[in-house]
């Protein structure tokens, strides 16, 4: 089963590398016509066939790979992380106007946080990888950010995984108010973005 499941992850690496491809052309392409560069860094990330049977067994997923691909939608996954939060929808709007890539969902945790602070957009986007014998449409999420909000994610993770299952109280509610501070950061340097460059840049 472990030599067949990662077989079946190839088709969502090839689907990683098709969204990290145009993600780097948008990225060049803004750069040499001398425009604002919205993106600071890529992450790409491939599930682990030991977390896809986690997250299976979690969410009571039978292991078929036909329920694998309909139910666990965020198998290959890529997080951009921007300048500011309107980058964050204008890289989304970038990708998601391509024709050959369709919109499944979108998540939009920055517009309504989750409880815990939590800020981002998700996207699940589907982008065609052509195989030797077919074409398959191979879903994968998107994850963007601002800087701040990676830097607090990337806390808020390292608390959970030391503390799981129960964050202390008074730790969850100073990773909220840092979560507060990290988007008034955000509102403050896109004031000060848009003071510079104007609001169209």
């Amino acid at each position: 089963m472990s030599e067949e499941l990662s077989h079946f992850l190839l088709v969502y690496k090839f689907g990683l590398a098709e969204i990290g491809t145009k993600i780097s052309i948008l990225t060049e392409e803004l750069t040499h016509r001398g425009r604002h560069n919205p993106i600071e860094h890529v992450s790409p990330r491939l599930k682990t066939t030991s977390s896809i049977t986690a997250k299976a067994r979690r969410i009571n997923c039978p292991m078929a790979f036909d329920a694998l691909r309909a139910r666990i939608r965020d198998i290959a996954g890529i997080r951009i992380v921007c300048s500011f939060v309107s980058d964050v929808y204008t890289v989304a709007d970038m990708l998601t106007r391509q024709p050959d890539i369709t919109l499944i969902q979108t998540k939009d945790y920055i517009a309504a946080p989750k409880a815990n602070g939590y800020r981002s957009l998700h996207l699940i986007v589907e982008i065609p990888v052509f195989l030797s014998e077919q074409v398959v449409s191979v879903p994968v999420e998107v994850q963007l950010r601002t800087a701040a909000m990676d830097f607090w994610a990337s806390l808020e993770h390292k608390i959970h995984y030391k503390y799981d299952p129960a964050v202390p109280g008074a730790l969850r509610e100073e990773l909220a108010a840092a979560a507060e501070d990290a988007a008034r950061l955000d509102r403050r340097m896109e004031l000060l973005h848009r003071q510079i460059h104007g609001p169209r840049h």
